[in-house]
């Protein structure tokens, strides 16, 4: 009888390796979700009395905090990552090879730096509004400046940091799609922004949700952002 030879005995250690990797990253996935399952648990089983507390007192009022804050950094996010993508795929001006990388790099940027440097620069104290109430004579309650430590304050230093992760995909996906379909829109009447809303944009819809998704769980895990604006979201009462 023939030795078992060839594709099917060469398949073996593949299929050996498969299953070194699956028990590997059902490993690491286990070790990520204990701590969230020791969480819930604590929360179950503490006891009805602690359950009641933070029902009744700071899970409805920072859930909803944290909701706003999710969906004006997603909008922002998606806007901002969206129409950036398609600047730099699609047209051509001096410069584009530089901001088709410099577009990404706000990503390695940390959001609470950000809010620090915002904060000092537009804040009371802060040089612009120094110079402005020097410059006009104003007082502090003679005219009306943004409040960088506010809701709007930290969905934009979250969103100026965050919107890399859509702008990513979004140019990725409009690489990939075939300029075919735009330019037949086009020849067709619609206008370019017609044609971005009707072809391009549903084309790349999966690739921008997911940049969004990625940009609302850094928003809700964020921490250091909210904490210094002394905005209080889910992150910092977990913390408290």
């Amino acid at each position: 009888m023939a030795d078992m030879t060839g594709p099917t005995a060469r398949r073996a250690p593949a299929v050996s390796m498969l299953g070194l990797v699956r028990a590997a990253a059902l490993l690491a996935a286990g070790l990520c979700l204990l701590p969230m399952l020791a969480v819930v648990l604590a929360a179950l089983f503490g006891g009805t009395d602690t359950l009641a507390h933070l029902a009744d007192t700071v899970l409805p009022r920072y859930t909803w905090t944290t909701v706003q804050l999710v969906v004006l950094v997603a909008f922002g996010t998606t806007a901002i990552g969206t129409g950036a993508a398609w600047l730099v795929t699609m047209t051509r001006f001096p410069g584009v090879r530089f901001f088709e990388i410099a577009l990404a790099l706000p990503l390695a940027f940390p959001a609470y730096v950000l809010a620090y440097a915002y904060t000092d620069l537009l804040d009371h104290p802060g040089i612009v509004q120094t110079t402005l109430r020097d410059l006009t004579g104003w007082g502090p309650r003679d005219y009306w400046f943004p409040e960088v430590r506010s809701l709007p304050g930290a969905a934009a230093m979250l969103t100026l940091v965050l919107y890399p992760y859509v702008y990513l995909l979004a140019r990725a996906a409009f690489l990939q799609q075939s300029a075919t379909a735009y330019l037949a829109a086009r020849a067709l009447g619609r206008s370019a922004w017609g044609a971005f809303f009707s072809v391009s944009l549903p084309m790349a819809r999966p690739a921008i949700a997911g940049g969004a998704l990625l940009a609302v769980m850094e928003t809700i895990a964020d921490f250091g952002t909210v904490a210094f604006l002394f905005f209080d979201t889910l992150a910092t009462v977990i913390y408290t």
